[in-house]
């Protein structure tokens, strides 16, 4: 995962994945906003489980390649089958893409067999675990990160904890529409950042004034001149994140008001003719007679009982 396609094929995978669940979420609130209830996975139109095969085939290409097809023996271990330092961040970035392989399978077999309410919940706790076991790889992690890559991934922590904590409480509160867009905001959030990190990390033309990559245990690192071009580099890192922070947010509001105003409720109002007007006019024309003419007889009936027999006969 050290390099540009390291981080820019898994960041368009979780952008895609985000993506995908942010437009279904919206889409789903849209169409029953007083009787949402969140789904863990999304079925294609032509191919139910095409989002879980998508993962799935994402990380075992993940897996080969930290594995089997980047080393130069194209298998990471020693002659003596030891795993060499180099080669731990290979296993660790295996481990996360490992999990996440696990989860899509367990969410095909949990729909097959499991029953609805118990196939949610487990799924959302795998799903969890997989977050999880991201956060507690990147925050161990075995590679160097105290200079410019440390803030990138400390900013990509932060991230992965949001998904981690919404995914948890997405099993207690599944009816929260909220928790769900923010769930897959966080996880679209990851998919660019990893995008960005990869870009600005092994690009050289973006590498911060006062730093330099450097060759080291296999592969290239930001390093920088002194501490004084360090916090500069770090300061712009911190910038750009809030920019595309907001960038992010910005867009997924303006994404929910476009797909509410296609999706949303409608009420349709029908025109009443001038035939229907007419009738409706006729009758009330009736009923204010019907009315006028029970007070007249009332009132004459109590004038009536209002002269006393003596008063008749004078």
């Amino acid at each position: 995962m050290g390099t540009l396609v390291g981080h820019v094929a898994p960041g368009f995978g979780f952008f895609v994945i985000g993506l995908w669940h942010l437009l279904n979420h919206i889409k789903l609130h849209a169409q029953n906003p007083n009787s949402y209830i969140s789904k863990p996975w999304f079925p294609a139109s032509k191919l139910k489980y095409l989002e879980l095969f998508l993962i799935m085939g994402g990380c075992t290409m993940s897996i080969a390649m930290e594995l089997f097809i980047g080393p130069e023996r194209h298998q990471p271990f020693d002659p003596d089958l030891t795993i060499p330092s180099n080669h731990l961040h290979n296993f660790e970035h295996s481990t996360i893409s490992l999990t996440f392989f696990l989860y899509a399978a367990f969410a095909i077999v949990f729909d097959k067999i499991a029953p609805q309410k118990t196939q949610y919940s487990l799924t959302q706790l795998l799903g969890a675990a997989a977050f999880g076991q991201q956060l507690l790889v990147f925050h161990l992690h075995s590679a160097d990160h105290m200079g410019v890559e440390g803030e990138y991934h400390l900013l990509l922590q932060l991230l992965v904890s949001i998904s981690l904590l919404t995914t948890l409480m997405g099993i207690a509160y599944r009816e929260s529409f909220l928790i769900s867009f923010v769930r897959s905001i966080s996880i679209l959030s990851q998919g660019v950042w990893f995008m960005v990190m990869g870009f600005m990390l092994w690009t050289p033309e973006f590498i911060p004034k006062g730093c330099f990559m450097n060759l080291e245990e296999g592969h290239k690192v930001v390093r920088c001149h002194n501490d004084e071009a360090l916090d500069r580099a770090k300061s712009l890192v911190n910038m750009e994140f809030s920019w595309y922070m907001i960038l992010v947010i910005v867009s997924s509001m303006f994404l929910y008001l476009y797909m509410i105003k296609i999706y949303g409720e409608k009420i349709e109002y029908q025109a009443l003719s001038k035939y229907e007007l007419g009738d409706e006019e006729e009758d009330d024309v009736e009923a204010q007679k019907k009315i006028k003419v029970d007070i007249a007889s009332k009132s004459f009936v109590q004038m009536g009982k209002g002269f006393a027999p003596m008063d008749i006969e004078r």
